[in-house]
């Protein structure tokens, strides 16, 4: 027999609203069509505290045309902005400084990580709310934003996608209050350091995969690429 809402205990966030008002999240996927080799069946929602968990049934084409049934699970966070502030006459990059407990619970010694400003969209669109997160966490207003580039970050499991952007900054402008959202719990350091310094401590203490990325697309492309 299949369930439904009347023969199973109702769900929050898939019959009636979970804690942030939201239902139908197991429905999630199942009018994708636009690959002919994958059809997703059932969508089970496993929790939805604020971001959400779900285990995915498809069936998935193989390359001799044969299907094989499959499981996965997804956690969807939301997608996100990140930026890299810089200066090119002092040939300076300002990154942040801040405890990540899932470093830390899988091994980083402190869970401080470096790293360059970044949060979720939420309701915004990339630009709005990379300057967002920017002025929360370095004080700084950014304009004349340059895109980057988009990238998943984690695509065997994590839903989210990335959008990259750069920006100079002015160190005599620093405006308003910084150092993260306190009923976040968030207590950020500012470190501003010359960019190949920066570049040398890659796979030392830095070693958070959006920042990475966009100091060699800074040293490689960008900013501090040099002169051909």
């Amino acid at each position: 027999m299949v369930e439904t809402p009347t023969t199973r205990a109702l769900q929050p966030g898939a019959d009636i609203p979970d804690a942030r008002g939201r239902t139908g999240l197991h429905r999630t996927g199942l009018d994708l069509s636009g690959n002919p080799g994958v059809e997703v069946h059932e969508v089970e929602l496993i929790a939805s505290p604020w971001h959400v968990l779900r285990r995915t049934t498809l069936n998935v084409q193989t390359r001799d045309g044969s299907w094989s049934t499959q499981q996965r699970e997804t956690y969807d966070r939301g997608n996100g902005a990140t930026i890299l502030l810089y200066h090119p006459s002092t040939r300076k990059v300002l990154l942040t400084r801040q405890f990540r407990y899932p470093a830390y619970v899988n091994g980083h010694p402190t869970g401080d990580l470096i790293e360059t400003a970044a949060g979720l969209l939420d309701d915004d669109d990339p630009e709005t709310a990379v300057a967002r997160e920017a002025l929360e966490e370095t004080g700084y207003a950014v304009d004349a934003l340059e895109h980057v580039f988009d990238a998943f970050m984690s695509p065997g499991s994590v839903t989210e996608r990335l959008h990259f952007y750069a920006a100079v900054y002015d160190p005599a402008a620093r405006q308003g209050d910084w150092g993260g959202l306190a009923e976040e719990g968030e207590e950020i350091e500012l470190l501003e350091l010359d960019i190949d310094d920066a570049i040398a401590r890659i796979g030392d203490d830095i070693i958070d995969a959006k920042t990475i990325m966009l100091l060699q697309w800074a040293k490689l492309s960008g900013p501090f690429a040099a002169k051909r």
